[in-house]
């Protein structure tokens, strides 16, 4: 009943966002799940870490094929960006490293908390 309750709701919630309340929602969901990544490695559950770590990629590769190149000058640079992480993901979970896991989540953090201030900024502007 609970989780009915709550899976109805955050549907409701991704149905009414807006397109930038989307791009924060994932960038938030892409913090958590590296960040239960390395809580997963730093105590051995490398199951747990593995899922976190694919669903991190699975989010990156969201965010990277949805950036539209033509929009904006910085766009390949983040593309780029996008690239890289997407690839520290993926051998952070192959060499199960703690360390890699760590730096993907200094920039998955930058990255949602740029994104927010951008949303903000949109928002405020509208």
């Amino acid at each position: 009943m609970v989780n009915n309750a709550r899976d109805a709701y955050l549907g409701a919630s991704i149905n009414t966002a807006s397109p930038q309340r989307l791009l924060v929602m994932l960038c938030e969901r892409l913090v958590l799940d590296v960040q239960r990544a390395q809580a997963a490695q730093e105590s051995g559950d490398h199951q747990v870490a593995h899922t976190q770590l694919l669903h991190a990629q699975d989010i990156v590769a969201e965010l990277r094929s949805s950036l539209d190149l033509d929009a904006w000058s910085g766009a390949a640079a983040l593309g780029s960006l996008y690239d890289w992480l997407y690839n520290q993901l993926v051998l952070a979970n192959m060499r199960r490293d703690v360390t890699l896991t760590q730096h993907c989540l200094v920039l998955a953090q930058q990255l949602c908390q740029t994104w927010t201030e951008a949303a903000l900024s949109h928002a405020a502007a509208s």
